[in-house]
């Protein structure tokens, strides 16, 4: 698979129709324009990579749709040289989104396929976050605290193994709800407590694992 002029002026468009529904931060932006989002999925929908939507990647999950990609990113208020946790590696553009931003990335993924070949995708294009095959809604307790934590499914509640694995100032991003709808929260850590701010509603496939709903 190469990364051509068009795919390159597809990821500009979507840029700009990122940029109109909302999306600020320009570093963000210009990691949606970089990262090629085709590479990580199937051959099959290369043509439709650059739309904004959500697309399966098999095993039951899903490749989040730019904006949500962008709008978590965005919560998260990224500094170059911060540890992040993702949960959820799934196709692994997310990590590479993070990567590019220049964070310090452990990403979790518990379905072995997709951790394989996330673990491709990513190697090809010379992209290294630290991929663990696990369960994530549990954290990684070796690697805490973490600067931000990003949860990249549907929680039925937020996971308190998580929230302990925070830095003073860390930020977790986290949809919150029941399988249909969830609300995307931001729970920041100061001086021992935690403030929550709530977001708009979004839809994930749901959170495997522990404090998942399987």
């Amino acid at each position: 698979m190469q990364d051509t002029f068009k795919h390159i002026g597809l990821r500009m468009a979507l840029v700009e129709q990122l940029r109109k529904k909302g999306i600020q931060d320009e570093r963000v932006l210009a990691a949606i324009g970089a990262i090629p989002r085709h590479f990580f999925l199937d051959s099959a929908f290369a043509e439709h990579a650059y739309q904004d939507k959500a697309f399966a990647i098999g095993e039951g999950q899903t490749i989040s749709q730019p904006y949500t990609v962008a709008f978590q990113t965005q919560l998260l208020q990224l500094k170059p040289g911060e540890k992040v946790l993702e949960v959820g590696t799934g196709s692994g553009y997310q990590a590479a989104i993070l990567c590019y931003l220049g964070a310090k990335v452990f990403s979790v993924e518990c379905k072995r396929k997709l951790f394989l070949q996330a673990k491709k995708t990513l190697a090809h294009l010379h992209i290294k976050p630290t991929l663990i095959f696990g369960d994530g809604s549990v954290g990684l307790p070796s690697q805490a605290p973490f600067h931000a934590i990003l949860v990249t499914a549907a929680a039925p509640a937020v996971p308190q193994a998580l929230t302990e694995q925070l830095d003073e100032g860390g930020r977790l991003v986290i949809p919150v709800g029941d399988l249909e709808k969830q609300t995307m929260l931001r729970i920041t850590k100061k001086e021992g407590h935690l403030i929550c701010e709530t977001f708009d509603t979004f839809a994930f496939v749901p959170l495997t694992g522990k404090f998942g709903w399987q």
